[in-house]
């Protein structure tokens, strides 16, 4: 089971934050050049997220590519599974399967569908796609760890627009009423949905006070910040003998000049000609090719 000891001098920090950040923006390249071959995916979000999903799979999660399904591991589950190209890049960096199957994504009987599937794709706890479905499931997981006294924690990445699903504040009053402290939901807080900002289709702020309304603790922090994202997760839970909320401010297609912040780019494909430069823009982004 992999572990990840914290930091203890700046020195280590910096090289650690430079190793994270290289690692997304791998991520970052891997994604947009999946969607790029498959013509189909959602790439504004699988850039949103890609500083979260590296700092918790190279700094967070006890897991083992190894033994994919170890029963003392932590569970993460992508929520918002339309970026699951982004969930793939990870896996693949982190060793659950061979890179080049990334280069399978979408294909005729490929294991790595549009969305994840548990039962096809090691490393994926629950299959996810349909809009609010990976926060109840995470529930019921980190009730199940307490049921059991088990010390294996759960994770679950969910998008802004996500939150209008009435299924995950039943969930959210769930959590609080069970005290489900090993249980951290990380919002994806882009600002933008499918078609337009969320607060011109059903506002969500004040958002962390509405989590607090519901008996979570909750933590805002820069989503592109990963130095900002371990402090976060290496203090949870945010309030003991609550779950823990924390809420990722980031920008949608962030890294990609003529995709961060563009609505559009939920869903489009990218050209030749803006696959290319996007990689020339990556390629200073932490990490060489």
């Amino acid at each position: 089971m992999h572990t990840y000891p914290t930091p203890s001098t700046p020195q280590e920090t910096a090289g650690w934050a430079a190793e994270v950040g290289r690692r997304a923006a791998s991520i970052r390249r891997a994604s947009l050049r999946m969607v790029h071959a498959a013509r189909l995916g959602h790439p504004g979000g699988d850039l949103s997220c890609a500083d979260i999903l590296a700092t918790l799979y190279f700094h967070v999660l006890r897991v083992d590519p190894a033994s994919p399904y170890d029963p003392s591991r932590d569970r993460f589950i992508m929520s918002k599974g339309h970026a699951s190209a982004a969930l793939f890049a990870t896996l693949a960096e982190a060793g659950f399967f061979p890179l080049n199957d990334l280069d399978t994504y979408m294909q005729p009987l490929s294991l790595l569908n549009g969305h994840p599937d548990r039962n096809k794709v090691p490393g994926v706890e629950a299959n996810t796609g349909p809009l609010g479905h990976g926060l109840p499931i995470a529930v019921g997981a980190a009730l199940a760890a307490k049921m059991d006294g088990a010390t294996w924690r759960t994770f679950v990445l969910t998008g802004d627009g996500e939150l209008q699903e009435g299924s995950n504040w039943e969930a959210i009053m769930a959590a609080s009423q069970f005290g489900l402290d090993n249980l951290t939901a990380v919002v994806d807080r882009n600002r933008l949905q499918q078609g337009d900002a969320t607060e011109h289709t059903i506002a969500l702020e004040p958002l962390a006070d509405r989590w607090r309304a519901f008996g979570w603790g909750v933590v805002e922090v820069d989503g592109h910040d990963v130095s900002a994202l371990a402090a976060a997760f290496d203090a949870l839970p945010a309030v003991q003998g609550r779950p823990t909320c924390v809420i990722a401010r980031t920008f949608k297609g962030r890294g990609i000049s003529f995709i961060e912040d563009r609505v559009e780019w939920h869903h489009r494909v990218p050209t030749d000609a803006e696959l290319a430069a996007a990689l020339r823009e990556l390629t200073g982004d932490g990490g060489e090719e």
